[in-house]
């Protein structure tokens, strides 16, 4: 049997994580839910900000709950795929944007070929 490289969550695993560090486990669970509260953006916002984040930052986990959350606030299935749209061309709009590091770096070399 294969071992995933992304187990599923589980109670234990959670119990874990607030057993080895409980302070630490309250506090990040207080941050999170006071940072998706309503607020100036209501939650549902958020949770659909957060979708898109979780696709950039490429973590299943993130992109499960969120997703589920979303749904939960109220986002259309419609609502969750535009907001993977807005990360994808994100994370391409980046690549483009970050070309001109490599433009400039070549350049550089072209000026200076001893170096």
């Amino acid at each position: 049997m294969e071992h995933p490289l992304y187990p599923e969550t589980s109670r234990e695993i959670h119990a874990k994580r607030r057993e080895l560090a409980p302070e630490a486990y309250a506090a990040f669970r207080a941050f999170g839910q006071k940072v998706f509260a309503d607020g100036a953006l209501p939650s549902k916002t958020k949770q659909l900000i957060a979708v898109a984040v979780a696709h950039v930052t490429q973590c299943p986990y993130c992109i499960r709950g969120h997703t589920e959350e979303a749904r939960k606030q109220g986002a259309t299935e419609q609502e969750v795929m535009e907001a993977i749209w807005v990360a994808a061309e994100m994370r391409a709009g980046a690549a483009y944007a970050h070309a001109s590091l490599a433009i400039d770096t070549m350049n550089r070399m072209a000026a200076k070929p001893d170096e």
